[in-house]
Formats: structure tokens, C-alpha cells, sequence
């Protein structure tokens, strides 16, 4: 019997669809593994490939001169004259994301087939079972006398799969044909013997582009024979078959010989175990920091994960999502951190282009990479920040006439430029973005006691932004954000771009104050100009409201929280500094509609009740996820209940759930259970990173719970309890045992 939680999922047969294939990725490639023993098949991915739509080339609108009188209709009571702010474009959507080919390795006719192989699994017949395991990031499938293992190298940038079977006979090929591929692919494809197999080679290049991606796979035969079958190889009576494929995107012609070259210097003489040990230095280190145990059932810890989805309510599916989604989220963070798919598709057709969404989604899939311990998440995120800082600059200069930066809602990793919006998505008005996408950054930074010179440098053009756009008062002399935007959301009785969204006000107070913080010399102006933004406002119903400015009502029935920003993830509103506001801000909460169900709304709700020591809301919005269906066999998630729509955002935003329920912290605090559902009454969270500089164990039982605190930094914060708040004295290098009573 299993006596812990489960570092993995399986299932007992292949995968029929590609979005219940098992996942293995570095952040860089991505690899969906179905696990069928006739037709071996696996999609590879990259996060660089996106394709060309006329988004390459779009700029964002040129609207700075006309901002003046905007302003001016806006604050007159104009509250449809947003609308007309635009250069009269239609919705131009980012690249879309999309799958570079599968490899194929197709056993001789009727040696295996589907339906014989899942028949098998339900009679008793010959054993088949695929695996992942997240300690190793490796899928595994056998059958018989037959395995498979596929993994992709976080340490050597490639895709791993090695095959072995007695007297093994298989057609290798990489196939472009996969579900939405457009018309017009220019597709070349090359087959050359190599000492030890063949070279494989598949060149696609987008119709009407001059940019294309290749595929190269060295395929590395031990034993029995290899004769081409253009455009692929055949293998006969081989013991061992190894494929290493990597993608590369570019423009014009790809040096094949040099990446056949690169391929060939990771073979040693044992060269899958040798690759699988150098990844596992990186991919099992940062996999291993944090554990959760719910103290599940055996029996249940036991079960395939498409058995373990029907049971919504079991302590072992929430150990098991929490292990998937830590891990899922480590392999889609590295040259870029996860899309809204991670880093995986098996469609050309990805849903919302398969992009970045900063108004939300990406911040709510990184959510946990501080307290979960994925620095390397969190750098992912800082190379799409950093590298998009001169798109930043020129959205605030073209459409606000301002210095500093202001974010996209929507990137493809290429462009930082705002261009995404229409009539009803007037995205370019938005201009929280750089705040939110800071955040994490700022997080890091204060886990780990020092600061980066790239994010106070992002921060002080944060910063200049508000300088430069902040110029309007209202009759009281406070600043009015003019125009604002709350994502998605629109005001009851006026038109989507209106006056002081709720998030707004607190990430421009949140910008001033933290970038006035990195930089001292400046801190007295950017502290001056945060103090003459206005309060929020708390409506008629007793709740925080999405915009602040007087007569603007409410909308309850949306899948964003926008206006909770300053709950979550900032700390301007919390039940022990402003517990008025965390009670206005509760009771906005309670007054949410899940609008289309989707599973981000139902997530960020969760993340929102636990800050505001919300036990049974969280419960209730985890309850609508797991009991709705949004999880593929794979363990990745779906953005509507039935498993619709392919989405990373429940699989990735579930950890941080999880965390915040159990253990919460700033640099000056720690709670601990501020949250927690009755329904898990024991159980232990092991390695969690504090913004304080300390880790973090935690055991809790009904008799009562115990920390263990490891402090990198002598300091005194407030430790919260359901007992009250008190001081507690840090010191660096002794651990600090915590004993609670009864919570």
C-alpha cells in the first residue's frame, strides 16, 4: 500500500485523446505522451512557436493627442465616450500558439491497436499502464514486454524518448498533419543514415512568411537494422530505439548539421540514463522542495487519476491535483513562463490563441511560485517582463502620451505591444498590467532578502507612468484614474471604459509605494502622488465597489474579481489592518457571480476568501471545481466544467489555493490555518518559502498544529493565529518551533 502522497498519476490505458496525453516539458519544449504501443505517438511543443497573422506586425494605436479630451467628456459625465477612443481597427488577436508535429513509431499491422489495448485493460489481458512521475518529469508506458520513456531535458534542451522490446520492428517518421493546421504549410521533410540510425528532419514554414520552425530528431538504434523509407526510417529486430528531437523556430535556412551535431554530443555509452541523471539535477531539485500531506486514504492514493476525478470530495485527488500542479507548473516555466494552455496543445486552433493573459490568467497560474518554491517559474516570468520593457514604453508613450510602461492584456511572448482590443474588450484603456506582473517579482525579492537591480528598475518607470498620467482631480483634489477599466467587467449604468476601478486605485498606489521603497531618492514624490489618489468606496450594499467614483454601479455577475486586487494578491485590504474594508470587500465577495464557470473565476474566489480567513468559500469554490469536471486524465485542466476547452488555468492556480489556506505571509507577518476547510482536519505542508525569509513546515491535527520555522534573516514579525496576533523574534540560522493549541 501507497504510505504517502503520490508523486504521480496512471492510468491503464492509452491516452485516445491528446488532451488526456501525459505531459513532460523544461520550460522550453513540451511533450504530450499517449502511450499507445502500436502507433507511439508524441506532440512536441515549443514555447517559441507562434504563428504569423498579421499580430507581428500590429502597433498599438496611436490615440495619445485625443487622450486631453476624453478626459474631459469622462469626467463631465460622458460615460459611454470611451467607445470612441480607438483608431477604428478591427480585433486583431496576438500569434497563436500552436503544436510543431508528433513523433511516430508505428509497430508492424496488427501488432496492437486501440481498441485491443483498452479491451485488454477491461478483460485482464495483457498488462498496459502509462505513467508519469513528477519527481523525474518521466512518462512511461508498458505493455507487455514493451516500454516506453519519454522525458524532456531541463539540463541538454531536448526531448527524450527511448524504446525497448525484444526483437523490436517500428516505422519512424515526424508527422506535421495535426488537428486546425492551416492550408498553405510549406512542408519539407529529410532522411539521412547516420553510423548508429538515421536523422530525421521536418521543415514547416507559415504560408505567406518568411519565418518557419524545424524539427530534428537523431534516432539511435541498438541491435537489428535501419534501412530509409523516406520520409522516415524503418527499424528492424532492434533491442533499443532512442529518438532526441528538438524544434527550432527561425528565418531562412536552419544549420541541420550543426543541431544533428549538438544531438550527437549528448550520446555517451549509457545515453539514456546519463541524460535522465543530468536533468534530474535540476527538474527533481526544485520538484522536491514542497510537499503536501492530507493524511489520505491508501486505497485512494492507489487509484488511476480518471478514477480518483470521481471522487471530488477525497483528501488523495487534493494531494495528487497539488503534486500535478506544482509539477505541470515547474516544466511550462523556463524560456517563458506557462500560456493559457502551459505549454502544450495538440490544435492548431488554441483557444484565445493559446496567449498570455495578464489581466488574470497568468497571474493566477503563477500564484504560488513564491510560497511553492518554483523560483524558476518566477524567472520565466522575468524574462517576459524584462524583454518586453520597450513594447511597455511605447503603449504608455503612443497611447497615453506618457513616459514608463504600460502592459498588454494579451502577449503571444513575442510582443509587449497593445493591440488586442475592441468596443467590448477596450484592453488598451488598461493599465494595471505592469503592477500585477511586478508583483511576483517584488515576492521574490523579499523571500530571498535582496533586490533585483531589473525590477527596481521596472518599478521606477512604473512609476514615471503614473507620474505623467495621474494629472485630473475631482472636487475634493484627489487624483481620478481617467479613463479605467476594471477586466472585464463593465459598470452597471455606463459603458466599459469609465472612472477609478477599484484595481485602478490599488495598483497605482501599490506601484508608487513599492517603487518608492526600491528607491529611496525618489520615495518622497512617489509617496506624495500615492496619498492623493481617493479611497475606495463602499456602495449601497455594504460592499467594496468596483469603481470608486460616485454614481458608477455595480455588475455582480462576473468571472473576474477585479476590484478585490487590493485583497489578493496585494495586502492593502486584510481583516487585521483594515478590517472594515476586509469586511466591505467580504461582503463584494459573497455578492460575485460565477457568471460563465469558468474555472480562473471559480480559483481567484478561493484565493480571495482565504485572505479573508474565509473557510467555508473556499471550500464551496474548490467544491466547483473538482465536482465540475474540469480535469483532463492527463491532470491538466479545462476552462469550463465537462472538460471544455483545454486550459491551464485550474491545474496551475489550485497549489497556491492550497497554500493560502494553510499558511499566508508579508514581509512583517505569518498566518497560519487563516483558512483551512473543515473537511481536512490533518495533514502537512513541508518547504514553503515566506516573504519574511523563512521556510516553513506545518503540521496541524484537531488536537492542535506545530511550525517549524528556518529563518535565513534575523527579524520580528506578527504571527497570526486563531488565538490572536503577537509578536515573534526570528533569528538567523535557529529554527523556530511553534507550537498551537487547538484552531
Amino acid at each position: 500500500m501507497t504510505t504517502g502522497p503520490v508523486h504521480g498519476t496512471w492510468e491503464p490505458a492509452p491516452a485516445a485523446r491528446w488532451e488526456d496525453a501525459f505531459l513532460s516539458g523544461n520550460g522550453h519544449h513540451g511533450a504530450l505522451v499517449f502511450g499507445d504501443p502500436n502507433v507511439d505517438r508524441v506532440i512536441v511543443t515549443h514555447h517559441t512557436l507562434v504563428r504569423p497573422n498579421g499580430g507581428e506586425h500590429a502597433r498599438p494605436p496611436r490615440l495619445a493627442a485625443e487622450l486631453p479630451a476624453l478626459q474631459d467628456r469622462l469626467l463631465a459625465g460622458e460615460l459611454t465616450a470611451a467607445e470612441s477612443f480607438t483608431d477604428g481597427r478591427p480585433l486583431q488577436w496576438v500569434q497563436p500558439f500552436h503544436p510543431a508535429f508528433r513523433t511516430e513509431l508505428r509497430g508492424p499491422t496488427g501488432t496492437w491497436h486501440l481498441p485491443q489495448v483498452l479491451d485488454s485493460a477491461r478483460t485482464g489481458g495483457t498488462p498496459t499502464r502509462r505513467t508519469v512521475d513528477f519527481t523525474t518529469g518521466e512518462v512511461t508506458a508498458h505493455c507487455g514486454d514493451r516500454t516506453s520513456r519519454v522525458f524532456v531535458s531541463r539540463a541538454d534542451d531536448v526531448i527524450v524518448q527511448h524504446v525497448t522490446a525484444p526483437d523490436l520492428t517500428q516505422d519512424i517518421s515526424l508527422d506535421h498533419r495535426l488537428p486546425g493546421a492551416p492550408d498553405g504549410l510549406g512542408v519539407g521533410h529529410g532522411a539521412l543514415r547516420t553510423p548508429d540510425g538515421a536523422l530525421l528532419t521536418l521543415r514547416v514554414r507559415y504560408p505567406g512568411s518568411d519565418r518557419a520552425y524545424t524539427g530534428v530528431s537523431l534516432v539511435v538504434v541498438e541491435g537489428g537494422s535501419t534501412t530509409l523509407t523516406p520520409p522516415g526510417v524503418r527499424v528492424e529486430g532492434a533491442a533499443s530505439v532512442l529518438l532526441l528531437t528538438r524544434v527550432r523556430r527561425h528565418t531562412g535556412e536552419l544549420d541541420v548539421a550543426e543541431e544533428a551535431r549538438a544531438l550527437r554530443a549528448l550520446l555517451t555509452e549509457q545515453p539514456y540514463e546519463d541524460l535522465l541523471d543530468r536533468h534530474l539535477a535540476h527538474h527533481r531539485t526544485a520538484y522536491d522542495r514542497v510537499t503536501l500531506d492530507l493524511r489520505a486514504d491508501p486505497a485512494e492514493r492507489a487509484l488511476p487519476g480518471s478514477e480518483l476525478l470521481k471522487q471530488p470530495g477525497s483528501a488523495a485527488l487534493l494531494e495528487r491535483l497539488f503534486a500535478a500542479g506544482r509539477y505541470h507548473l515547474l516544466s511550462a516555466g523556463g524560456l517563458l513562463p506557462p500560456r493559457l494552455t502551459g505549454l502544450w496543445t495538440g490544435d492548431w486552433d488554441t483557444a484565445w490563441s493559446g496567449a498570455f493573459t495578464t489581466n488574470a490568467n497568468l497571474n493566477l497560474q503563477t500564484a504560488s511560485a513564491t510560497a511553492a518554491a518554483l523560483p524558476e517559474v518566477t524567472e520565466a516570468l522575468a524574462r517576459l517582463v524584462h524583454r518586453q520593457l520597450p513594447d511597455w514604453r511605447e503603449n504608455a508613450r503612443t497611447i497615453f502620451g506618457a513616459r514608463g510602461v504600460v502592459a498588454p492584456s494579451h502577449t503571444d511572448g513575442e510582443s509587449g505591444l497593445t493591440y488586442h482590443f475592441s468596443r467590448e474588450y477596450p484592453l488598451h484603456l488598461w493599465t494595471a498590467g505592469a503592477d500585477w506582473l511586478l508583483k511576483p517579482l517584488v515576492d521574490h525579492d523579499e523571500t530571498r532578502g535582496e533586490r533585483d537591480r531589473r525590477t527596481a528598475a521596472a518599478l521606477a518607470e512604473a512609476a514615471l507612468f503614473y507620474e505623467d498620467f495621474l494629472t485630473r482631480t475631482d472636487d475634493d483634489g484627489h487624483l481620478v484614474v481617467v479613463p479605467s477599466y476594471s477586466p472585464e467587467n463593465r459598470p452597471a449604468n455606463a459603458s466599459w471604459g469609465a472612472l477609478n476601478a477599484a484595481m485602478d486605485l490599488s495598483a497605482a498606489r501599490h506601484a508608487l509605494l513599492t517603487a518608492a521603497a526600491y528607491h529611496p531618492e525618489h520615495a518622497d514624490r512617489w509617496r506624495a502622488l500615492a496619498d492623493r489618489l481617493p479611497p475606495h468606496r463602499i456602495n449601497a450594499d455594504g460592499a467594496l465597489a468596483e469603481w470608486a467614483h460616485p454614481g458608477l454601479d455595480d455588475t455582480y455577475d462576473h468571472r473576474h474579481l477585479s476590484h478585490l486586487y487590493g485583497v489578493w494578491p496585494l495586502d492593502e485590504i486584510n481583516p487585521y489592518d483594515t478590517p472594515d474594508l476586509a469586511a466591505a470587500a467580504h461582503r463584494a465577495l459573497e455578492l460575485r457571480g460565477a457568471e460563465n464557470d469558468s474555472a480562473h473565476g471559480h480559483l481567484h474566489h478561493a484565493l480571495i476568501a482565504a485572505r479573508l480567513r474565509d473557510a467555508g468559500r473556499v471550500a464551496h469554490a474548490l467544491g466547483d471545481v473538482l465536482g465540475g469536471d474540469f480535469f483532463h486524465d492527463s491532470l491538466m485542466s479545462a476552462h469550463y466544467p465537462a472538460r471544455d476547452v483545454y486550459n491551464a488555468d485550474a491545474a496551475h492556480a489550485l497549489p497556491a489555493v492550497l497554500i493560502e489556506m494553510l499558511v499566508q505571509s508579508t514581509p512583517d507577518r505569518l498566518v497560519l490555518l487563516p483558512a483551512l476547510p473543515a473537511g481536512h482536519p490533518t495533514g502537512e505542508l513541508c518547504g514553503v518559502r515566506t516573504r519574511f525569509g523563512a521556510g516553513l513546515d506545518l503540521a496541524w491535527t484537531p488536537e492542535g498544529a506545530t511550525a517549524v520555522l528556518r529563518p535565513t534573516r534575523t527579524h520580528r514579525i506578527e504571527l497570526v493565529t486563531s488565538s490572536g496576533a503577537e509578536p515573534l523574534d526570528l533569528v538567523a540560522g535557529e529554527d523556530r518551533v511553534l507550537t498551537l493549541g487547538t484552531w
